[in-house]
């Protein structure tokens, strides 16, 4: 493959994959054992890392540019990593979801002053390849990696003596311990550190490569904060390397893409595309700033017209390319803005210029069919519904939000719901579902054709929804455009006949009771975390979702 960005993204995408299946590995071995300890398979995920990383780096640092050398010893390796016929896999957060570059790290590394004598740590999950990425850029001999285990706010590793002798033989160099994060204990981290100066290693040489620079959250340990704070966190950020003036990349990429070069480039991550184009009066939909994925808004003008295209991080390798492909299908369809590609994670697509007007004040019909015929294809021709939650997980997690939101009463009546619909009739199947279908979700052309802003993401968002059957889909519009009763059958109807299926009354209920306590949730730890006037929107949609719910469970019509 000839040098340039494609072919850097093959290599990220494919050492994304070598570091799962090393982390797959290395867990079935800690499940079996109940200790890490050294092994052929962590010398050869490590060494395959490693050679990995290196040409990631050489990559990266040559602007995508020369020649690609790899060590003749990769085929060796990757040959060396055996294991069970099944092995479980797990998804990295920070590339799936937060716009966490591996580059990031190496970029961290070679500025944080340490030297090639440094004993690197990686801690499992994503941290096994994101260790390779700072022993790559350090020069330092393979990074090994731990899964911290226990309670998820006291993590403790058990390390075998092979492992360990391994691990403190340079006792009196410098130590790295590489993991996103920290969270809300940090225990993770800590957990590595504790061990070391347990044996041996003095505080002062421990050094911290985190994935942001705040501090562990509410649950850390005293002991566990006064050392994060002592000591050294090398780490760089997505907007210093992608948006940084002096290389553009992010920009450089998208008129590459896009054929129109870049005049303006501005965030509007966390809720800030709300003032794009926002009507005078219009009402300001809730954010949970939080979960939203970085987004930026790229503008030109050229012979007295703009341009201006949707840049949002979509997920590296595998991730992004498969949202590109999903949303491609619906823009042809006509259901979704245009897509003009990818570039390493981030989705680009026409920016949508509106008619200022709300979905809901659109003929009530008109929205009905449009929700029938966009629902309708994604039960067609997106059928192939990845992993989601079964129904019962559904029904305990809106049981649960319910009760501790609402009170104990409206737990328990749609726990009662749930015994009395919880075995539908006919066979429920997962399809590619949208899973976001509030009303501030739909763009309203001058023309008056309505289009889906992010139709895309939701069902692989870090929640625990994932891909439905229909009936989650329905229900989600009824609650979101406050259908009635017959509205909702009609709605169904239309769905059933489009997805050659049918929806009973008894499945919608019991799904729309389980979305409303899916959202409730959500919004409640949103509005807990939202300050001034974000809280204003969240609490009026919660008291929305109240209203409805109460009115589903007593069996009355709102």
């Amino acid at each position: 493959m000839p040098p340039g960005l494609t072919r850097h993204e093959r290599l990220v995408a494919a050492f994304i994959r070598t570091g799962e299946l090393v982390q797959g590995l290395l867990d079935e071995a800690f499940e079996k054992d109940g200790i890490d300890e050294w092994s052929p398979l962590q010398d050869a995920g490590g060494r395959l890392l490693r050679v990995e990383a290196e040409a990631i780096i050489g990559s990266w640092r040559s602007g995508f540019d020369g020649g690609l050398s790899l060590d003749p010893l990769w085929p060796d390796l990757l040959r060396r990593l055996n294991g069970p016929d099944t092995v479980r896999l797990r998804q990295p957060e920070g590339y799936a979801f937060y716009a966490l570059l591996p580059e990031i790290y190496a970029e961290a590394a070679l500025r944080s002053g340490l030297t090639a004598s440094t004993v690197v740590i990686g801690i499992r999950s994503i941290g096994t390849s994101l260790a390779a990425m700072v022993s790559a850029a350090l020069g330092a001999a393979p990074a090994g990696s731990l899964r911290p285990h226990g309670h998820p706010f006291e993590r403790r590793v058990d390390i075998g003596p092979a492992l360990a002798r391994r691990l403190l033989a340079g006792r009196d160099q410098s130590y790295a311990i590489v993991d996103e994060g920290p969270g809300l204990s940090g225990s993770s981290f800590g957990s590595v550190a504790d061990w070391l100066e347990k044996n041996g290693v003095e505080r002062s040489r421990i050094h911290f490569f985190p994935s942001h620079a705040g501090d562990p959250g509410a649950q850390a340990s005293e002991r566990h904060v006064r050392r994060w704070k002592e000591r050294p966190r090398h780490l760089d950020t997505v907007d210093r390397l992608l948006l940084d003036p002096a290389t553009a990349r992010l920009p450089s990429w998208v008129s590459d893409l896009t054929g129109a070069r870049c005049g303006s480039w501005r965030d509007i991550s966390g809720g800030r595309w709300r003032k794009i184009g926002a009507a005078k009066d219009a009402t300001r939909p809730p954010v949970d700033a939080q979960f939203e994925r970085r987004k930026f808004l790229f503008e030109r003008e050229a012979g007295g017209r703009r341009e201006r295209f949707l840049v949002k991080f979509a997920g590296l390798g595998d991730v992004g390319t498969a949202k590109a492909r999903r949303g491609a299908l619906l823009h042809e369809a006509g259901f979704a803005p245009k897509i003009a590609g990818t570039c390493h994670g981030f989705l680009v697509q026409q920016w949508v210029e509106t008619a200022h007007i709300p979905i809901t004040a659109l003929p009530r019909l008109q929205v009905l069919d449009h929700l029938a015929r966009y629902l309708g294809f994604r039960a067609r021709h997106l059928s192939g519904g990845g992993q989601g939650a079964t129904l019962r997980e559904l029904c305990d997690v809106a049981v649960y939000n319910f009760a501790g939101t609402f009170g104990e009463d409206m737990g328990k009546k749609l726990r009662l719901l749930a015994e009395a619909h919880g075995r539908p009739c006919r066979r429920l199947r997962r399809i590619d579902s949208d899973n976001r279908l509030h009303a501030w979700e739909w763009l309203v052309t001058p023309g008056g054709s309505l289009l889906k802003a992010d139709a895309v993401d939701h069902n692989s968002a870090h929640d625990l929804v994932g891909c439905q059957d229909i009936a989650w889909e329905v229900a989600g519009a009824a609650v979101e455009f406050d259908l009635t009763a017959p509205e909702r059958r009609r709605l169904a109807e239309a769905v059933g006949r489009l997805a050659d299926g049918s929806l009973e009354d008894d499945v919608l209920t019991l799904f729309e009771a389980c979305y409303l306590g899916f959202q409730t949730g959500l919004w409640w730890m949103a509005l807990e975390r939202a300050s001034g006037d974000e809280r204003a929107p969240i609490a009026a949609l919660l008291s929305r979702y109240r209203r409805r719910a109460e009115c589903l469970l007593d069996g009355r019509e709102c």
